[in-house]
Formats: C-alpha cells, structure tokens, sequence
C-alpha cells in the first residue's frame, strides 16, 4: 500500500469522490476513468500496489486474466455486450499518468475519436494489450 498513490486509496475506498463498480474479485477495483476516451471507459486496478505494466512477470499471468474478466464483466453489466468491439490494455512507461497497474478498458472501439485512437492504439511503443 503507498498511500500517495490515488490507485491504492481507490481501491481501499479512501477516496469518497469515486465509486467503484461491482466487482466479481476482493483483490481487484474498478471505477470510471476521469478523463474517459470511450462512451465506456473503465480502469481496473489491483488493491496491492503494483507499479506498472513492466513489472510483470509470469506469475502476474493470472492478475492479468482476472483484470480482464473484470472489465468484460463490468461491460456487460452496463449493457454494452458487442466484446469485439472493445479495447483493452496498459499504458507503458513513461506514458502512464500513474504508477499503479491500471488496465484500460474502452467500448466501443469503433467509436474513439482521433486522440483516443492515438492515445490507446493497439500495441503502439505508449500502449499494450
């Protein structure tokens, strides 16, 4: 836990001005991005501090997965239920605001504008899926 980290108090629900959405996992959060580029677009986050994408390892495989089934979860609980249409993926280093592993989750992805097609391009040298 790193307590200047908004992403750790999030997810310890230190933060009263966010709510988090219905989760299927305890070790995982997931809340609306402030600056969204989708007309869905969610972050889920590990309740332990993990400081970014390029510290994962092999046995990071399952977190991955779970962060995953959140997003698809909390997709279709808002009723957008088209998973092909969607993006979803980590911000690389140095282009992630925050340094706490945050998977983006985007819906549709037929309609993000020209700066989030930018910003969360598939598998760009700034954004992986």
């Amino acid at each position: 836990y790193d307590a200047k980290c908004v992403f750790c108090r999030i997810a310890r629900r230190e933060e009263p001005g966010t709510a988090l959405l219905p989760c299927q996992y305890e070790d995982l959060a997931c809340f609306r991005d402030i600056k969204p580029g989708a007309p869905h677009h969610y972050l889920v986050v590990p309740v332990e501090h993990v400081g970014n994408c390029k510290m994962l390892k092999a046995e990071h495989i399952p977190l991955v997965r779970r962060m995953m089934e959140v997003g698809k979860a909390v997709l279709q609980g808002n009723n957008f239920n088209d998973l092909n249409d969607t993006r979803m993926g980590f911000h690389w280093p140095p282009f992630c605001s925050i340094s706490h592993l945050h998977l983006h989750v985007l819906a549709p992805a037929s309609q993000l504008g020209f700066l989030s097609r930018l910003m969360y391009r598939i598998n760009s040298y700034w954004f992986i899926t």
